[in-house]
């Protein structure tokens, strides 16, 4: 077993750290500050870091890469299409690799970057996903360099995962994306009672991940691109008839953006 903790950082990044306590390994995914994880590993002493896993390009999660590089001599895992600092392992769709035991299969899911990728695993008793800034907790991420029509496949095939999966994303955008996906869909029960759960979380300033594909599928607009109800709020919002998932998706994603 894996223990994950979230280590926040910035004013609502989440630097995932993976535990191996039997052996005092770690990981981290997305390390865009050094400084949450250092203090960790200082308050740690006799834990080694053996690995950073890196899904996308942007500051806030190489930022601090290679501060951490210098001082651990961790590994640095990160896509092959990107530029990313101190890399050692260049990672492409449907590569596999193994960190604290566990083999996590590299899912490329382009739209937030054009080579951001996904790391999932099924071997937890419950399998993980750690999914960037490509899927998030009821959202997705915006499209800096990608296209509708490279982003929405991407999220079905991050849908197609099984419920039980676990989703770490890296932002605690919850709150607000539930708050579009209630105007989306203000008639769907799921929307109104985890907008209602998140509300109390982060009342009291707790953290909202990690997901699971299952909630996701069941209250995330950018997931239900098929429903009837969704398209009919695109086609709305857009003034006009969306033919395909991708044109439902670009709507929903322009909506959001001035949302």
């Amino acid at each position: 077993m894996i223990q994950i903790d979230a280590l926040p950082a910035f004013s609502d990044n989440y630097i995932w750290l993976l535990q191996d306590t039997a052996k005092r390994r770690c990981a981290v995914v997305d390390p865009g500050d050094a400084g949450p994880v250092q203090a960790w590993l200082d308050a740690h002493p006799d834990w080694i870091l053996s690995d950073i896993l890196i899904t996308h390009h942007h500051q806030d999660h190489v930022g601090g890469v290679e501060c951490l590089k210098q001082r651990t001599g961790a590994r640095v895992c990160g896509p092959a299409n990107e530029h990313i600092p101190g890399r050692d392992l260049a990672l492409h769709d449907h590569d596999q690799v193994e960190v604290l035991g566990l083999t996590f299969e590299v899912l490329a899911v382009p739209g937030h970057t054009l080579g951001h990728i996904a790391y999932y695993t099924a071997d937890q008793p419950a399998p993980l996903l750690f999914s960037g800034d490509t899927l998030f907790a009821a959202g997705c991420g915006r499209m800096f360099e990608g296209t509708p029509e490279q982003m929405q496949p991407a999220l079905a095939r991050l849908a197609a995962l099984p419920s039980a999966t676990q989703v770490y994303c890296a932002h605690e955008y919850t709150l607000s994306n539930l708050r579009f996906a209630k105007a989306v869909e203000p008639e769907n029960p799921h929307i109104a009672q985890r907008f209602e759960d998140v509300t109390r979380l982060r009342a009291d300033h707790r953290i909202t991940l990690p997901s699971t594909i299952g909630l996701e599928r069941q209250t995330n607009p950018f997931l239900r691109t098929a429903e009837t109800s969704v398209k009919q709020k695109a086609d709305e919002w857009k003034g006009l008839s969306n033919t395909s998932q991708a044109a439902v998706f670009a709507a929903l994603r322009s909506w959001k953006d001035s949302f």
